[in-house]
């Protein structure tokens, strides 16, 4: 027989299911000089900034961005201890006070989330060439069924945010996550952004920088600019309206087909564009005459591929080049985490520059989290998980921040205990300890 529980409620013992919000806390306060920079802001009266900043945060590492989620941790003496809040905050006024600072906010919280990297000497690894990946894309958040501002129809078919992102090194770091409306083409504004974007990668690594885009931002000025600023590049190449009927002329005269299978040749070479600023040209040409089960064409359709670069070809051969590109999709990988392990799909602020601010908040907790899981998460005393080279975000929340503990206060000192059985505990006490 199934044996029955009793329910009881605590009315002394401080109980938390989120013991992950110590590490949060003390990184925010020990890696970021947040406390003062806030300060900046001047307000009269009222609730300091650093409390709305320290609450926000908090809620977010959790995978809660909506305004009401802080109601929960208003009368939590854990939460507040955790994070270093003095004043608690409603859900009503976090929200109008976003409302009227977050043109101010943004920038602290973009320089604190760099800060963090540099305090934290966060690994950045490079590839094989040598070079650091700055990949850079524009990801559409669906908002459909909303009259927030900003909000208007995208490329994917609906209605949303399109916000561009840009993340450095093997593992990811989210460098900037700016927001802009959803109709807005990728590679309007694209150069500002860079302007933003690159002192940053620059204050983190003094390594050759290589910047991986899709084709929407093959424009010869983005080139000229990233030659400009002596960083390699890497883009997508846009064929327009060139003929594929010529290239595949071109690539017979160049190399020699590869036959991949029956009814199916490929053809893969190179040409330069530019001697003085080295720049080429890869050009992939497939030719398909049957499908693979063998049915004919009535016409061999041809399919045209190119990759803009300046890896010259000691460095990246041609066939290395697309290899490079193609591990550019990784990004799409961390474009998923915001939307889903952080629940950013949709924001919930109905005013652009507040939404903005999340997002920019957002930045904050995804490098927070993406150092717990390196941290605390890829050693022998990690939690039993598969091999891989870096955890996603929603694995971090799992294992490190949902940690049930409870807080004892004695002799003016606070003690976290974990459960005699909690798998996680050595994971979180490495982490905590390097901090």
């Amino acid at each position: 027989m199934m044996r029955t529980f009793k329910l009881e409620q605590s009315k002394t013992e401080i109980l938390s299911p989120h013991g992950g919000l110590a590490l949060v806390g003390h990184c925010l306060n020990q890696l970021t000089t947040l406390g003062k920079t806030s300060r900046t802001i001047s307000k009269r009266h009222g609730i300091s900034n650093i409390d709305l900043i320290r609450t926000y945060l908090g809620q977010m590492c959790l995978g809660k961005s909506d305004f009401e989620a802080v109601e929960l941790a208003r009368k939590d003496p854990f939460f507040n201890a955790a994070m270093g809040i003095k004043q608690s905050v409603s859900s009503a006024r976090l929200r109008q006070r976003f409302d009227e600072d977050s043109r101010a906010l943004i920038p602290l919280l973009d320089a604190a989330s760099i800060e963090f990297l540099q305090n934290a000497q966060v690994p950045i690894s490079a590839l094989s060439t040598g070079h650091v990946p700055l990949d850079m894309d524009v990801f559409p958040m669906d908002n459909s069924g909303t009259k927030k501002e900003g909000v208007s129809y995208t490329y994917k078919g609906h209605d949303g945010y399109a916000p561009i992102a840009a993340y450095l090194g093997l593992e990811g770091w989210c460098m900037a996550c700016e927001l802009r409306p959803g109709s807005q083409h990728a590679n309007n504004e694209f150069l500002h952004a860079l302007d933003r974007i690159l002192p940053r990668v620059r204050s983190l690594s003094d390594k050759p920088i290589l910047v991986r885009l899709d084709s929407a931002h093959d424009a010869i000025e983005n080139r000229q600019y990233l030659s400009e600023q002596a960083m390699d590049y890497l883009i997508k190449w846009n064929p327009r309206k060139q003929e594929p009927l010529a290239w595949y002329e071109k690539a017979s005269a160049a190399t020699t087909w590869c036959y991949l299978r029956p009814g199916k040749m490929e053809a893969t070479f190179s040409e330069i564009l530019d001697e003085t600023a080295y720049a080429r040209r890869v050009i992939r040409v497939t030719v398909r005459q049957s499908d693979a089960n063998g049915q004919l064409f009535l016409e061999p359709q041809i399919k045209l591929e190119g990759w803009l670069t300046t890896l010259r070809p000691d460095v990246a051969d041609d066939h290395a080049v697309i290899a490079l590109y193609r591990d550019h999709a990784t990004s799409e990988q961390f474009h998923s985490e915001f939307k889903t392990d952080l629940d950013l799909e949709r924001l919930p602020s109905g005013k652009f520059d507040t939404n903005d601010l999340v997002m920019a908040f957002a930045v904050l907790a995804y490098n927070i989290l993406r150092w717990m899981g390196l941290r605390g998460l890829m050693g022998k005393d990690a939690p039993v998980r598969h091999k891989a080279k870096r955890r996603r975000l929603k694995t971090v929340m799992q294992e490190l921040m949902y940690m049930a503990c409870r807080m004892v206060s004695s002799g003016r000192q606070l003690t976290l205990r974990f459960g005699k059985h909690c798998p996680g505990f050595k994971a979180f006490s490495s982490v905590y300890g390097n901090i």
